[in-house]
């Protein structure tokens, strides 16, 4: 247990901690030493991937601002913000602010999550015109000026509040509080697996009829060709379901209200002419994409050679699309032996005979190549499918 106590920092009274790291609050856990952290000390994946999520710490006092230091401390990538009358000084941590609704509106949507140390219903005030939609907000914690409870508040499944809730109550030797349906009554929910298979939600709004099938134990049918969920028991035959989920990259003919899931398979491997518009690259790809029923939601990243590194289309296009970018040598896109369109143009002016079929084979980790060189004016696409291995 890691032993945070706000008098360390800002040299008020504050939460005071046994040598088990344990709050003296009155509410002490069970008197065992265990971390008061809900379900079976549970942390989830906010403690595994913290240093990839960048936090936002607030406080309004000064024990809440000596626990907002502690756990920036621990988490090691983030800001803490706080009012003037917590004592604290401003410096690359920390932040003043004096108006908290005007900081939080400008801080809201920069951060994957906000750990607030103040009343909820403060919170509430600050954050409800603020929210936008599940998919898309930052996870919202409440911890109170004791450090006694972390309460998941805002996007407890698909922005981790519940995860970072375990993970900031294991840390503080705190109470988490969970309200989610799905989490209290120990039952799976289809958008925390869609998380952690790192998938895509195309329609939100089927979320809730799955979840609630799920809940009560009805059949819900999966069609998944790839096997993202074959350690799942919970999903039955996709036809012969009312509800349903499907996990697939193919734009299919599926019932009204089937909850579909796109993974992050499809690599677009791309050569142009310099200076190629940004819009005449884009129509080729989404062009191609649909004559072959395939989802834009499952790029993952675009390819080409490294002298396009400074190609404003091709970047322009990757950060549209939140794609990642990858580049190759003529060596590497030399040695890929399965293109199907070889380019005496482009053995003549680069040395190798594919750039966009090379490319999206290579920024696949060697996949499959499902759709060979396409061509406009001043651009080519290939496609390439990631080899999916569960």
């Amino acid at each position: 247990m890691i032993r945070i106590l706000s008098t360390d920092i800002v040299g008020e009274e504050g939460t005071d901690r046994d040598e088990h790291g344990r709050t003296r609050t009155g509410r002490d856990g069970d008197g065992h030493g265990r971390t008061r952290t809900g379900r079976d000390g549970h942390m989830g994946d906010w403690g595994a991937e913290k240093l990839n999520k960048k936090l936002a710490f607030w406080a309004l006092t000064p024990g809440g601002g000596g626990l907002a230091l502690g756990l920036l401390r621990v988490w090691g990538e983030g800001q803490v913000f706080v009012s003037e009358r917590t004592g604290l000084v401003g410096n690359d941590h920390v932040q003043v602010f004096e108006s908290l609704s005007e900081e939080v509106g400008r801080q809201f949507h920069r951060y994957s999550g906000h750990v607030f140390f103040m009343a909820t219903g403060i919170v509430v005030r600050m954050i409800a015109p603020l929210i936008v939609h599940k998919t898309q907000d930052p996870a919202v914690v409440v911890v109170d000026d004791h450090g006694a409870f972390a309460i998941s508040l805002l996007s407890g499944h698909i922005g981790g509040a519940n995860q970072l809730a375990y993970y900031v109550a294991e840390v503080l030797g705190a109470q988490a509080v969970i309200t989610t349906a799905s989490d209290v009554n120990n039952k799976p929910s289809v958008d925390m697996m869609a998380v952690q298979k790192n998938l895509v939600i195309e329609n939100p709004e089927a979320i809730k009829t799955v979840n609630m099938a799920l809940l009560l134990g009805n059949d819900v049918g999966l069609w998944d060709p790839y096997g993202y969920f074959k350690d799942q028991a919970v999903f039955k035959g996709f036809d012969h379901c009312e509800v349903r989920v499907c996990v697939d990259h193919r734009i299919n003919n599926l019932p009204v209200g089937t909850l579909i899931l796109r993974p992050k398979t499809l690599v677009a491997g791309i050569g142009c002419n310099r200076g190629t518009d940004r819009g005449e690259i884009r129509e080729l790809l989404f062009q191609t994409l649909a004559e072959h029923d395939l989802s834009p939601l499952c790029l993952a990243k675009i390819c080409s050679v490294d002298i396009k590194k400074d190609e404003a289309g091709i970047c322009d296009l990757a950060q549209e699309l939140n794609c990642d970018l990858g580049f190759f040598t003529p060596d590497e896109l030399g040695k890929v032996e399965t293109i199907e369109t070889p380019s005496m143009m482009v053995q003549k002016h680069i040395g190798v005979k594919s750039v966009c079929e090379a490319a999206a084979i290579l920024g696949a980790a060697k996949g499959t190549l499902i759709v060979p060189k396409r061509k406009s004016k001043n651009a080519t696409v290939a496609l390439a499918r990631i080899n999916f291995t569960s």
